[in-house]
Parts: C-alpha cells; sequence; structure tokens
C-alpha cells in the first residue's frame, strides 16, 4: 500500500481498511438496532441511551445512569422480541452504566 501524505476522509480509510471497513460495518449494525428500537423507549430516556458494540450476537446499550439501566432491564424482552421482528435479531443485550468523567 501506498503511504499518503494528505489527509484522507474517514470513510474513505474505512473503505481501503479491511479492519475499519469492518468496524464502520459494526458501527453501522449497532446505530440501525437502536432506531429500530427508538419507538419502545420512554420519552424521557431516549437521550439517555446510545449504541453500544455489538460482539458476537450480544448488542449493549450504554445508558447514563443506573435508573436508567433498570428500566431498560424490564424492556429487554420486549426489544429483542421487537428487533427480531425487524430482521436485526440480537442473542442477547446487555445494558452498560456509563462513568461520568469527574
Amino acid at each position: 500500500m501506498q503511504r499518503r501524505h494528505q489527509a484522507i476522509p474517514l470513510q474513505q480509510a474505512a473503505q481501503e481498511s479491511p479492519a475499519f471497513a469492518r468496524l464502520a460495518g459494526l458501527v453501522r449494525e449497532s446505530s440501525a438496532r437502536l432506531q429500530a428500537i427508538r419507538p419502545l423507549l420512554p420519552g424521557p430516556l431516549r437521550s439517555s441511551v446510545q449504541a453500544g458494540p455489538i460482539e458476537e450476537g450480544c448488542w449493549c446499550l450504554l445508558v447514563s445512569s443506573n435508573a436508567v439501566a433498570a428500566k431498560l432491564r424490564q424492556l429487554l424482552p420486549a426489544f429483542q422480541a421487537h428487533l427480531g421482528g425487524q430482521g436485526l435479531p440480537v442473542t442477547s443485550i446487555r445494558i452498560k452504566v456509563q462513568s461520568k468523567n469527574p
């Protein structure tokens, strides 16, 4: 591969590198799942939930607090069923509370 001495857009770099292309694909898949379940999220919680990584069929939701995590755990069966019906199946959904920066 020829070395470049100029900046290239991230999308172009992702297309030229198999590792970046795979990572970009996983980001798209995770974002698509979040968009699919967004209507099922309670309105006040929508801004507190972000799409996280997908690893071997397990999808992670990143949340802002323990309270949000507790509520989403109650909704996990509905999320999984909805994703399966939308053609976006996952074997499990994990919820991770993001730590706040000091």
